[in-house]
């Protein structure tokens, strides 16, 4: 991030500068994770120790199906697919969603509870794309899953977001359920994502396409949408990063 310098003149107030990217430094660390593990994987590694690190990082379905043996990958993996991603473009994309949602998220809820949540998201967003493809053998990648739940916490919000604190933090209460079913500009944000997904979705299933792992954005968008009350502090609104 920038700092915040002040060029004023004696005879002017001095008065702080907005950042140009003013990015909470937990967000600022995963997205430079996601980056630096890219950019290993695309000009370090060569093609053998790229397919090892798949092996190591990736979440890949069959590996529970009982025909292997669990090793110690078999634990982490479920979580460290999330920082590998598959071209610059899924990086790319992702890390902007990451800054846009991720920001208001974590100043509200600070940096512990804010990577609680996105182990818990990305976890689940696994989970479900095992529960629907038990047997595949293909590596899943990419924070998309915990962004996801980011995008299903942020319509619990209503999308409510204050700058009191200087930062974009997203405020007020949570939405009860039938609150978020009967707001508008909520459901119109659902609608538009689900059907990105399901395109998404289609467009996966065609030959010569790299599979988009649709399952696992549901999976991860159902937890946040269901579980964030669960990292919400009790004590009131938080706007400010741990």
């Amino acid at each position: 991030m920038d700092s915040n310098r002040n060029d004023a003149s004696p005879e002017m107030p001095a008065r702080g500068r907005e950042p140009v990217f003013n990015l909470p430094a937990i967000v600022a660390l995963l997205i430079g994770v996601c980056v630096a593990v890219y950019l290993m994987q695309a000009y370090v590694l060569t093609d053998q120790q790229y397919l090892a690190l798949l092996l190591r990082g990736a979440f890949i379905p069959v590996r529970y199906s009982g025909q292997y043996a669990l090793d110690v990958y078999a634990f982490t993996t479920p979580f460290t697919y999330a920082f590998m991603h598959g071209s610059l473009a899924h990086l790319a994309v992702n890390m902007i969603w990451l800054a846009a949602f991720g920001s208001p998220l974590a100043n509200r809820l600070g940096s512990g509870r804010f990577l609680l949540f996105w182990a818990v998201t990305s976890l689940a967003a696994v989970g479900l794309h095992y529960v629907l493809h038990p047997l595949d053998q293909a590596p899943l990648v990419g924070a998309s899953g915990a962004i996801s739940g980011m995008m299903g916490a942020a319509a619990r919000f209503g999308f409510r977001t204050s700058r009191t604190a200087g930062k974009p933090s997203f405020d007020g209460p949570l939405l009860p359920f039938a609150d978020v079913l009967r707001s508008r500009a909520a459901m119109t944000f659902l609608a538009v994502w689900m059907v990105i997904n399901l395109v998404t979705g289609l467009v996966g299933m065609a030959p010569g396409v790299d599979q988009i792992a649709w399952e696992a954005h549901i999976g991860g968008f159902l937890a946040g949408f269901l579980g964030i009350g669960w990292f919400v502090r009790r004590d009131g609104p938080r706007s400010r990063g741990d």
